[in-house]
C-alpha cells in the first residue's frame, strides 16, 4: 500500500500538470456554455486550479506536492510568489468542488451557473498567471 506523498506515477513535469488544467479548463467551458452538467463543470474548475498549483510549485521546487486542498495548495504557491495569496479568499468555496460535486450528499452544493462561470474565471486566471511565470522562465530552464 501506497502512503500519502509517496505517489510515483505522477509526472515531475510542470507542463503535464499545465496540460491537463488546460483540459479541465476546455471541458468546464464546454460545459458552461452548454449549461449542461453543474456538477461537472465545478469539478473541472477545481481541477484545473489544483493542477495549476501543483505545476506551478513543482516548477517553483522541482517536486511534487500531494493533496487537494486548494486553500493548502495556493499557500505553497504563495510562499514563492505572492500573487497567489490574492485568490486565498476564494478557495474554501473552491474545495467543496472537489468532493460535494462528485458524490451524492444529505445537504448537497447549490451549484449556480452564473457563479460556476466565475469560478470558472478565476480558474482560468490562475492558469494564465502560472502559464505566464513558467513559460517566460523556460527558455532558461533544463528539464
Amino acid at each position: 500500500m501506497s502512503r500519502r506523498g509517496s505517489r510515483t506515477g505522477d509526472s515531475r513535469h510542470y507542463y503535464d500538470w499545465l496540460e491537463f488544467a488546460a483540459e479541465d479548463l476546455h471541458c468546464a467551458d464546454m460545459l458552461l456554455d452548454r449549461r449542461q452538467c453543474p456538477a461537472a463543470a465545478g469539478f473541472h474548475c477545481q481541477q484545473a486550479i489544483e493542477k495549476a498549483l501543483k505545476a506551478f510549485v513543482l516548477y517553483r521546487t522541482g517536486s511534487h506536492v500531494d493533496g487537494h486542498n486548494i486553500t493548502w495548495l495556493c499557500r505553497q504557491a504563495g510562499r514563492y510568489d505572492e500573487t497567489f495569496l490574492s485568490w486565498l479568499d476564494k478557495t474554501p468555496a473552491l474545495n467543496r468542488l472537489y468532493i460535494e460535486t462528485r458524490y451524492p450528499a444529505d445537504m448537497p452544493v447549490q451549484l449556480d451557473f452564473d457563479w460556476l462561470r466565475q469560478v470558472y474565471y478565476t480558474a482560468e486566471e490562475i492558469y494564465d498567471s502560472v502559464c505566464g511565470t513558467v513559460y517566460a522562465g523556460a527558455d532558461t530552464e533544463e528539464d
